[in-house]
């Protein structure tokens, strides 16, 4: 039974390729696009803020729908729309009068795949025969971040060889990857959520249950605790040690994504010898020291590989929390995934934004904003001790 999946298991690991291609390759270009097409500042920043924007809207729409077309033609609509929208990138600037609405356009469509994408992937994965479901979904979560680190880097000496003006060639070879992956799902075996004759929860059922809001704020702490320091690890490198902003990005954001895969796929390759839960609650303690160290240790080399540190602290926390989640509510459903992976989303926005208000509250000190955001990884290992009381 369980080989029978493996192609799909594959499949979803590609699914957070995609994701991971979705959200971090735009951003890339996003000073290139300020030059190039003459686009102010302030009007690039908002398209980061309408991509994770358009992705929570669809977690929160998705919860009507998914069930009713069923979740293969929504993996397949998924990919198709990541493809597109990263095709269209290519093209939409230049035959627009505005090109920011150009590439607006762009981010939205493929913001729509990457927010089915997140809400899909773990589901789909979750049903798929397997020994150890806590470690599969760990292993499976490792995929964004080596999805993320090889954007970076892919992409980075693509634009060193070849010149970042051909950045549109770079576009379609990424579009590849969701067209392929699009044909995969179409042909694999999907194994069902919940049995045959029975029904997931609604969402009157989730919110009536204790235990679920408990995994929602683990959820959005998860996020938070996670992209409060990843967005901000860039900017940390260039202030803290004068780097360039290639250099800034390898040693931040890069340090952080591979560290964070590390974890995941550690606990994805030996997690039958390792107790979730204490896995998770040493995490988040590792997580409180690491931005105790950002934010207090004064060598700013140190503070830098407490970021690194970080991202190998809040590895298992998404992956984990999506697991405990499956376990403490098997009848959880649709509903259930689509409402986790909307407050992951809420904490990966509100987490960055958090510290960066603090931050200029304290004159741009974002030692200072990192410390408030040490609220998180606090209320997520609080959030573990009362899952566990609930259960």
């Amino acid at each position: 039974m369980e080989k029978q999946y493996n192609k799909t298991i594959t499949a979803c690991f590609v699914g957070y390729i995609v994701q991971a291609v979705v959200n971090n390759f735009a951003p890339l270009l996003f000073l290139f696009f300020q030059k190039s097409y003459h686009i102010p500042l302030s009007q690039i920043t908002l398209l980061v803020t309408f991509n994770f924007g358009i992705q929570l809207l669809v977690d929160l729409l998705s919860v009507g729908f998914i069930d009713r077309i069923g979740y293969r033609a929504s993996m397949v609509m998924a990919h198709a729309l990541s493809a597109a929208g990263l095709v269209l990138l290519t093209v939409l600037p230049d035959v627009l009068p505005s090109p920011f609405v150009g590439i607006l356009i762009a981010v939205m469509i493929y913001a729509v795949g990457g927010g089915l994408l997140e809400v899909l992937v773990s589901p789909v994965m979750e049903a798929c025969p397997s020994d150890n479901k806590e470690k599969a979904m760990s292993m499976l979560h490792s995929f964004y971040c080596w999805g993320h680190a090889g954007v970076v880097l892919i992409s980075t000496l693509f634009f060193y060889v070849a010149g970042i003006e051909n950045w549109r060639i770079l576009a379609i070879i990424w579009a590849l990857i969701p067209v392929e992956n699009a044909f995969v799902f179409a042909r694999v075996p999907i194994a069902p959520l919940i049995e045959d004759g029975e029904a997931g929860m609604g969402l009157k059922e989730l919110f009536r249950m204790k235990v679920f809001w408990i995994l929602l704020v683990m959820m959005i702490c998860a996020g938070a605790s996670e992209q409060s320091v990843s967005q901000w690890a860039s900017t940390f490198a260039e202030k803290g040690l004068g780097i360039s902003k290639t250099a800034g990005d390898l040693a931040g954001p890069m340090a952080f994504a591979v560290l964070m895969g590390t974890s995941r796929l550690f606990y994805g390759r030996y997690g039958e010898r390792i107790h979730l839960e204490h896995f998770m609650v040493y995490s988040s303690l590792l997580c409180i020291l690491s931005y105790l160290g950002i934010s207090i240790i004064p060598i700013p080399q140190l503070s830098l590989a407490a970021c690194a540190v970080c991202g190998l602290s809040v590895g298992i926390m998404w992956p984990g929390t999506f697991s405990k989640a499956a376990a403490a509510l098997p009848k959880g459903g649709t509903a259930m995934f689509a409402l986790l992976a909307l407050g992951g989303d809420i904490g990966c926005s509100g987490g960055p934004t958090l510290v960066g208000m603090v931050s200029g509250a304290f004159g741009d000190n974002l030692k200072m904003g990192v410390l408030a955001g040490i609220i998180f990884p606090v209320l997520l290992l609080m959030g573990i001790i009362l899952c566990k009381k609930n259960m």
